[in-house]
């Protein structure tokens, strides 16, 4: 009997056991993305003796830190194109910078301010999260080159976090750190955290003071952005949520300074990436793969269990939907720059870079009135300007340049030295050549089409203005109601009100991260709270009497339309 008895408990504790493993396995992770701008991997993880990172540091012992990831521009708005949608911009037209810059003078000749219209069956991808679940927020930045439809966060916005999420739902959310952008660089702080003497001068700089003193204004604006960092996973540690949570810390791109942002070059696209596993699985390692900034969408939701579309250009490297096959090339593009036109491919594998210009007239520097804020861009026109400047700084004025260009990024770092002329690098050549335009020909490049044309012509239909979303439908059924759209790829977002009830929002206490510097409870001062739009998956929607429900459909580069419908 006792044994009977004995065997009972086994059995009811092994039951117990597998069925608390199969529930912890199929529970969704948490996905926190802590984005920075405008940095290279100037951080002390990547062997930056200089610059103090320890927040930055410590993240990448407890986690993994790869060494080549690159961004597909060398630019915000076409780099988190390329991220929120996992294709290449210059395959769905967001490959300009910018398409929404509002001042017509930061826009091409003739060019309207315009929302890209992407393929119809492309989507932000946290909408897919939604659909199975998570809550998504994103503080706050967005910058996609298209204005993203009501369906893809749940809450986009200064005060956005994981913390408004509902009790037990997984999440994905992004904190956007400001304070490393270019912008920050066109007025000197108070206080410089690095010695200027200290820097290092890159080849392609004249070593003076000034120069030295941006660099150390960079580094010490680093710093506080490390700060930042440490802030918000202090946060996670606070709420429990540290040791359970994918943690992914990158930068939009590479460095803010000139000839660094904007360039498709090692300083303009290789950023630091680094991803702390739950439970710190994989904890201190590296990876060398090669991994485009394309691919961090199907990455996320390969991570979270959410089945892939087929359109994705970008290539999974975590979760169970991962590539085996490893990239033997990655790939980046540059074209308009604020007002003014350049072309611009690049490829690059484990060791070397070719670029392909298909402007050579022109310059590589281009005369933007944006960059001039920064101090060091006034020093080295100046230079310019009265034949001060040595080579290799003088080369980014130079014009022609070549049409094509080739360096060794591993014994080159800072791609001083074409070697497209010796005959020692001429397979090379070739090859990298070849996988250039295969890419092309894989993906498209709309920069085939003038701007111009590619907004007016092709998307608008002449129309002068961007297409309207059809109204959607809302079908009576036994069970309820469906709503339908007729326009091809629109993403359906819905909202239940009360009677009395509005869309501008209600007063409400809510955790919330100021963009700056930490997270805050609001005690004292409630701040409004806008009603979260349900992404529509195909559901049947009850409505009780008195309840009004609104519907917001809109294809991605279209016009959104609104309706209401009451019972």
């Amino acid at each position: 009997l006792n044994n009977s008895k004995e065997m009972k408990n086994i059995l009811f504790l092994s039951l117990f056991f597998w069925f608390y493993m199969l529930n912890a396995q199929e529970k969704s992770p948490n996905i926190v993305w802590i984005v920075c701008e405008d940095i290279s991997p100037f951080i002390g993880a990547y062997g930056d003796s200089i610059v103090s990172t320890p927040n930055i540091d410590r993240l990448a012992s407890e986690g993994v830190k790869y060494t080549r990831v690159f961004t597909v521009a060398g630019v915000c708005a076409p780099s988190r194109s390329s991220i929120i949608t996992g294709m290449y911009p210059t395959s769905i037209g967001t490959q300009h910078m910018r398409t929404t810059a509002g001042d017509p003078k930061y826009m091409g000749e003739g060019v309207p301010n315009y929302s890209a219209v992407i393929p119809a069956e492309v989507k932000a991808f946290p909408e897919f999260l939604r659909k199975a679940g998570y809550y998504t927020s994103n503080n706050e930045k967005e910058d996609y080159q298209f204005d993203a439809p009501v369906t893809v966060w749940d809450e986009s916005s200064a005060a956005a976090s994981y913390t408004n999420r509902p009790e037990n739902a997984p999440f994905f959310s992004v904190y956007n750190l400001f304070v490393t952008h270019e912008s920050q660089m066109f007025v000197p702080p108070d206080t410089l955290l690095v010695d200027p003497a200290d820097v290092r001068v890159p080849a392609f700089y004249e070593d003076a003071p000034i120069t030295r003193r941006n660099i150390a204004h960079l580094l010490t604006n680093i710093q506080i952005m490390d700060e930042q960092v440490g802030e918000i996973i202090s946060h996670l540690k606070k709420e429990g949520l540290y040791e359970d949570s994918y943690i992914f810390f990158y930068s939009d791109h590479g460095g803010n300074l000139p000839w660094m942002k904007r360039e498709i070059l090692e300083r303009g696209t290789h950023i630091p990436f680094v991803v702390k596993h739950p439970q710190g699985k994989y904890a201190g390692t590296t990876v060398s793969d090669l991994i485009s900034s394309v691919d961090f969408a199907p990455t996320v939701l390969s991570i979270a269990g959410v089945e892939l579309p087929s359109y994705f250009q970008g290539k999974a490297f975590l979760g169970e939907q991962s590539e085996k096959e490893k990239r033997s090339y990655i790939f980046a593009a540059r074209d308009r720059m604020d007002e003014l036109y350049d072309r611009v491919r690049a490829v690059r594998d484990t060791q070397f870079r070719y670029i392909y210009n298909y402007m050579p007239e022109k310059s590589r520097y281009q005369d933007l009135s944006y960059r001039k804020n920064m101090p060091l861009m006034k020093e080295l026109l100046f230079l310019n300007e009265t034949d001060q400047l040595d080579p290799p700084a003088a080369e980014w004025f130079k014009s022609p340049k070549p049409v094509e260009e080739l360096y060794d990024v591993e014994n080159d770092r800072e791609e001083l030295k074409n070697l497209v002329m010796d005959p020692q690098y001429k397979n090379k050549l070739k090859e990298l050549r070849q996988a250039l335009q295969n890419w092309i020909k894989e993906v498209g490049d709309m920069s085939e089409i003038p701007e111009k044309e590619m907004v007016l012509d092709l998307w608008w239909n002449g129309q002068g203005k961007a297409p309207t979303t059809d109204k959607a439908e809302v079908i009576e059924t036994p069970g309820g109601y469906i709503l339908q759209c007729a326009t091809e790829g629109a993403s359906i977002g819905y909202i239940i009100l009360q009677d009395g009830q509005d869309l501008k929002g209600s007063e409400k206490k809510v955790h919330t991260w100021d963009g700056r510097r930490y997270f805050t409870d609001i005690q004292s001062k409630p701040i409004k709270v806008e009603p979260v739009w349900q992404v529509y998956d195909d559901e049947v929607i009850s409505l009780k009497k008195g309840e009004k429900l609104v519907v917001n459909a809109m294809r991605i580069g279209y016009q959104a339309s609104l309706i209401e419908f009451n019972k």
